[in-house]
This record gives structure tokens, sequence and C-alpha cells, in this order.
């Protein structure tokens, strides 16, 4: 498929700098693009491949400045790598099947359940009884919905995806293959005898409007009440969400991350990859949390940059890390000390003897 410079300015609604008529028919990094491709710069970095790249049209700042002749139609734009990142989207959604409708057999739709809109069901989805499906919903093939689950408008579910009974979903929601939403959390309580009685878990999972979920990320419901993600929530591939768990609004979280029981997110935090939390803290708003580290209190102050395990401030744990990478030096140094020490009180020790002498 097809599209002229002329048809990305006005979707983007840029200012065109050259041929109208040029077209792309692909997407492609900036030193990589040919001839037929569409591209981007937004760092400034990458602004010596403006003037040798093959690409048919780049997408730039308005304030980008030319210094060499080029080749490429330009489309000036506020923010280039947000209006690439829309692109991008939009043809997402075309070669994705994005836009179809329609519900394919075999299916299984429970009679109770409430179909919107424009929504396209899968071939071996299943809709359990009294579930709402929202206008323009795509439920892709292989994927569970269970009973008196709600899933908001526009909402996307991919193939194999498991959303169980009671759990709400809120509008514009991607959640992507693998993903299991509801399922027991980890309620376990301890017999005299050393076994284990499971502790019935009957909350529900809700995810508010706005927030994507990687593939085989696994949100637990609550024992009671409801774990919740607020809106705008970015989770990752392969993160654990417990039982009763709050993350707040527009926080983003990497990889391999788990969260225990009853942990309180705030909004707008940032954790890394292989991140650990113990359960029943609360992390304050603003939060940034590095890679690989482990939380086992709350953090009351925003705006605060943790690291470690355990995770403490940022800044004091560069200077251990630096520390502790000197220690074998310093462990020589400390030897030489004390050798140097020992020979000074021996020769202390020999003069006084002769003085008494």
């Amino acid at each position: 498929m097809q599209f002229t410079a002329q048809q990305i300015a006005t979707l983007l609604q840029g200012k065109l700098e050259g041929d109208p008529t040029a077209s792309v028919s692909d997407v492609a990094k900036i030193e990589e693009a040919v001839k037929g491709s569409l591209s981007f710069i937004a760092n400034p970095k990458y602004e010596d491949y403006l003037y040798s790249s093959q690409a048919s049209i780049i997408i730039v700042n308005e304030s980008l400045e030319i210094v060499k002749p080029i080749t490429a139609t330009l489309i000036r734009v506020k923010d280039a790598y947000v209006s690439f990142a829309l692109l991008l989207e939009k043809y997402s959604e075309i070669i994705s099947g994005g836009t179809k409708t329609g519900i394919e057999q075999p299916s299984f739709i429970a009679g109770s359940a409430k179909i919107g809109a424009d929504v396209y069901i899968g071939a071996f989805a299943y809709v359990g009884e009294n579930a709402v499906v929202g206008d323009g919903v795509k439920i892709y093939p292989g994927s569970y919905i269970g009973n008196n689950v709600v899933l908001g408008n526009n909402t996307k579910i991919y193939s194999g995806v498991r959303i169980y009974d009671e759990c709400r979903l809120g509008n514009n929601v991607i959640i992507h293959s693998g993903t299991v939403v509801g399922g027991d959390g980890f309620g376990f309580a301890p017999l005299k005898d050393g076994s284990y009685k499971k502790i019935a878990q009957i909350g529900n999972v809700i995810i508010e409007d706005d927030v994507e979920i990687g593939a085989n990320t696994t949100i637990d419901r609550a024992t009671m009440g409801s774990t919740i993600i607020r809106k705008g929530v970015k989770l990752d591939n392969l993160i654990q969400v417990a039982h009763n768990v709050e993350i707040g609004e527009h926080t983003v979280i990497a990889a391999q991350t788990g969260i225990s029981g009853s942990t309180k997110v705030g909004r707008y935090c940032m954790i890394g990859g292989q991140v650990g939390m113990v359960g029943h803290i609360e992390i304050a708003d603003h939060t940034h949390i590095n890679a690989q580290s482990g939380l086992s209190k709350s953090v009351s102050s925003s705006n605060t940059v943790l690291n470690g395990s355990p995770a403490f401030d940022y800044k004091s744990s560069l200077k251990s890390q630096a520390i502790f990478r000197n220690l074998p030096e310093m462990q020589q140094r400390l030897q030489r000390l004390e050798e140097t020490v020992q020979e000074l009180t021996a020769l202390l020790s020999t003069q006084n003897l002769e003085y008494k002498k």
C-alpha cells in the first residue's frame, strides 16, 4: 500500500517541503532507508543521515535547520518522534487486520453476552455469560473472555489471552498474547500439620482506560476487592502483579518485574526490568527504580531514584559500588599499613629496651 507525502502531511497536520506526490510503501530507520521508504529524525545525533539518506519522505521537527542539499521530501511537525509513532500505529492497524469486523466461526458467544457495534471476534474465541463487549473491540482467535467480564470500547485482545470472570477493562486497552488477567492470587493459610489451605480469591481485576499490557504477563485477582491498574499504565512482557496490588496512573514497568500482594505503586513511576517488591508497601509518585533492584520497604518521598538490592538512594548506591570495586586494592593497602605498624612497633620496642639498659 502506497501513501503520498501530501496524504501523510495532511494526517499529521505538518508542513510539506518538496514533492507532494512523492510516495512511500514502507517505513525504515534513517540510516537504512531506500527509495520508497518513509523515515524520521528526532535525535540530533542522526541529522547527518538526512543528507545521505535515500528515503523518499522524512519527518522532521519544525525547528530543524537544513545546511546541505537533500533529495527527500520533508514533512515538518512539532514532534517528529510522536508523529512517526502515530504513523506506525496506523500502519500496524492496516497490516495486522486492525480494521477487521465480524464474528468468525467456529467461536462461542453466550446468549446473554452483549456485543457492541463494529466488533471483531476471531475463530475459537470464547465469550462467557453476561459479558459486555464494547464498540470496536477486537478479540483475536483463541482468546477466552469469562463470565461477567466487561471490555470497554476499542479494546484489543490478542490471541491466547485469558480474562477470568468478573474482570473489568476500560476503553482503548491493549493486551498482548499469553497474558492472564484475573487468575487466583497466591493465597494459602498454613496449617498446624505444615500443609496449606487455599484461600478463595473472590475479588477481581480492574484495568482502566489506555492501558497496554505485554505478552505473558499475569495480573492476579484480589482476595477481596480489586487488583487495580490505573489509567495509562504500560506493562512490559513477563510481569507478575499479585493480588490487591494497585498501580497508579501512567506508571511504566519493564519486563520480569514482580510486585507482591497489596503493594501500592504511585503515579508516573518508572520501574526497570527484574525489579522485585515485597508486599504491603507503598511507592510514592514519580519514583524511579533501576533494573534488578529489590524493594523491602515503602518509599514515602516523591521523585526518589533507587538502585540496588535492598534498594536505596541512587547516588549513594553508585558511591557504594565504586567503593566495592576498590575493595581488593583497599585490602592490600590495609595489609601494608598493618605491616608498617608492626615494624614500627617492633622498632620502638627495641629502642625503648636499649634506652632502659
